[in-house]
């Protein structure tokens, strides 16, 4: 699995769009786009570790020495790339200036620390400096079928979760209680890390990024929970749900059947060339026809892969045409204030229409 996910030849691939895009170097410090390249998951400190892919010339990683073992050990030992070391006294900035002499342009991690940006600043006062994601935005968009396969067991292991959390849901415990059991359950369904937990009930359902407070559920309550981690593999899961503890109130019942085909009209309009804004339009326009336009307060949806977010954006003025390959979530919500919903799957574009990587049930679970 892992040499599918990080193939040899990305290097190249990468290194072959370095030049297309006409920047002299592609600098990549730790995060998902070092991740993408080499496989290796970097820790981000204030030691400089870093991949340079010039334009023209051999690509080469930085590494402070005490940290080389966690490199080799990683899936870029298997790149044709060198791992250069630098200790304590050393300046690594010094380094990579030596190697890649005066760049005119280079492209810069999109989560580089600003301790790092400057540096290269100072070390390339002349240099044009671009996000690396001009580079690889278009590439990462584009999962293989390895890629899409993480992100299927992702959502197989987060639905597991959301099976579990009727359970959770009763009156007298409050969000922070449940919230603790969901991020232990997505620990123990396969993730190696937890990303986020929504455990937003009563009129917290209304905000779309609670989180969790003490506030204690109660019978009536609709709680909408939004959870998601990164497995092993770095491939990340999402997927919200909205529940109800009793019978909910009669508004939020209407509502709630307008939210569901809306999602689903979304996900069926999901084919290739198709525009990634005709999706946000296709939900919002079924919205607004119920009357419910004014309380649909986000975007549709975000791509994910290394990353819970990324291209390509599910939103008005996004025209950028689907592909074969392109995972991005599908979450219309409704959020009117003393209550709220939202429902979330991750979809792959497939060559003739989508998949769903979601498939607990959209129907209202009533606890």
């Amino acid at each position: 699995m892992t040499s599918a996910l990080y193939p040899t030849e990305r290097l190249r691939v990468v290194a072959a769009a370095v030049r297309e895009a006409g920047l002299s170097a592609l600098l990549l410090t730790p995060g998902p786009d070092l991740r993408y390249v080499t496989g290796y998951d970097a820790k981000q400190l204030e030691r400089l570790t870093c991949l340079a892919i010039p334009a023209q010339g051999d690509p080469f990683l930085l590494v402070p020495r005490l940290e080389l073992k966690a490199a080799q050990a990683s899936p870029a030992s298997s790149q044709d790339l060198e791992m250069v070391t630098w200790g304590e006294t050393e300046d690594p900035f010094g380094i990579i200036k030596g190697r890649l002499d005066d760049p005119q342009s280079v492209g810069l991690s999109d989560r580089m620390w600003a301790l790092h940006v400057l540096r290269f600043r100072k070390i390339f006062p002349k240099a044009e400096q671009h996000l690396a994601s001009t580079v690889l935005s278009s590439l990462r968009m584009r999962k293989t079928h390895a890629e899409v396969q993480a992100l299927r067991e992702a959502g197989e292991a987060i639905d597991r979760v959301h099976v579990k959390v009727p359970g959770w849901l009763r009156p007298g415990v409050t969000e922070r209680e449940v919230g603790a059991k969901i991020a232990e359950a997505i620990l123990g369904e396969g993730h190696a890390q937890v990303d986020f937990v929504i455990v937003g009930s009563g009129p917290n359902a209304a905000s779309p990024h609670h989180e969790v407070s003490d506030r204690v559920l109660q019978s009536g309550d609709v709680v909408v929970v939004d959870i998601g981690g990164t497995m092993p593999s770095g491939y990340c899961s999402d997927c919200t749900r909205t529940y109800a503890i009793g019978e909910p109130p009669a508004e939020f019942t209407g509502y709630y059947s307008v939210l569901k085909d809306a999602q689903d009209k979304a996900c069926e309009a999901v084919r290739p060339g198709r525009a990634a804004e005709d999706i946000d339009r296709t939900a919002r326009d079924l919205i607004k026809e119920a009357g419910y336009g004014e309380w649909f307060i986000h975007r549709t949806g975000h791509g994910i892969g290394l990353e819970s977010h990324e291209d390509p954006y599910i939103v008005e003025g996004n025209h950028i045409a689907l592909e074969p390959g392109m995972s991005f979530s599908v979450e219309p919500g409704i959020y009117p204030g003393p209550h709220g919903a939202r429902i979330e799957d991750i979809v792959v574009c497939t060559d003739d229409g989508y998949e769903r990587l979601n498939n607990v049930s959209r129907e209202l679970v009533v606890v």
